[in-house]
């Protein structure tokens, strides 16, 4: 989160026109001004994240937003959330772009997804460990950004009844996940993919913990104990065709990557502050 002031120096070309308003004028001026500046220096945010970031979604290059400055409030913010101390609400619920970025920005390790915690809640995914896609997505997986569609996620989810009390509902029935085997338009997938192939998922934690885990009503795949750590799919009636959905890694921890906090205080950002000033006491004034 950024908040910039009016402490601002190169007023004095238009030192005769800031002598000629009323305080009220001056400080609707400079709250125009700073507000201004505060929508700049979202762009430049943006331009940052597309160069520093592989694919970002439209959700987290469209977060910063910009909180404009009043006359009896002579500061603007730029935050990149939906949901904080300013009082902000909407987006998707229950994620919060500040987070996301926050470790992008700062370092450290990233916070573990919703459908991370569902998974570990029940045993799937190891403690210490995050969800990654295979260098080959699985077919369906993944969206255009490179990450993990929604729509399958709850999938994944449903299929090792992973949901909670509130979302119990929604985990896949013996009946549902015997449509899925079998594929075709009956499968609970077909309504967001189109007919498939029949599939069943299995648990894989390799050779440092003998394999296959047998998972709520799923049954455990000889095959596992040479398999890397992670959920994967037999495909087809025959059984024979093997793929990697996603896959066990350690918790990220990230370099920092974004510096926000430069913009604000940049050469250019108080250059760029100094001249709308100008022109909007200039307006005030009439001249």
């Amino acid at each position: 989160m950024l908040r910039l002031g009016a402490q601002v120096t190169g007023l004095e070309k238009v030192r005769a026109e800031m002598a000629r308003l009323g305080g009220p004028q001056l400080r609707g001026a400079m709250a125009k001004a700073l507000t201004d500046t505060g929508f700049q220096v979202r762009r430049q945010m943006q331009q940052q994240m597309a160069q520093k970031f592989d694919r970002p979604t439209p959700f987290i290059t469209r977060a910063p937003k910009v909180f404009p400055a009043t006359p009896d409030n002579l500061a603007v913010t730029v935050a990149p959330t939906y949901r904080s101390e300013l009082g902000t609400v909407g987006g998707k619920i229950g994620v919060d772009p500040q987070q996301v970025l926050q470790a992008q920005e700062l370092g450290g390790q990233r916070r573990d997804k919703r459908s991370e915690v569902a998974l570990a809640r029940v045993g799937i995914l190891p403690r210490g460990m995050q969800l990654a896609i295979p260098a080959t997505p699985f077919p369906g997986s993944a969206d255009a950004y490179g990450n993990l569609r929604g729509p399958f996620l709850v999938q994944l989810i449903s299929y090792f009844q992973a949901f909670g009390e509130q979302g119990y509902r929604a985990n896949m029935t013996d009946r549902t996940r015997g449509n899925l085997a079998r594929g075709g338009t009956a499968s609970r997938l077909a309504k967001v993919a189109g007919p498939t192939l029949g599939r069943r998922y299995f648990v894989s934690y390799g050779k440092a913990r003998g394999g296959a885990r047998v998972t709520r009503k799923g049954e455990p795949d000889q095959r596992a104990s040479n398999l890397p750590a992670g959920i994967w799919a037999v495909l087809g009636a025959s059984g024979a065709v093997v793929k990697p959905v996603v896959m066990f890694v350690l918790r990220g921890t990230y370099k920092p990557r974004l510096d926000f906090k430069s913009l604000g205080e940049s050469q250019a950002t108080q250059e760029y502050l100094a001249q709308r000033m100008r022109k909007h006491i200039r307006d005030a004034a009439g001249v």
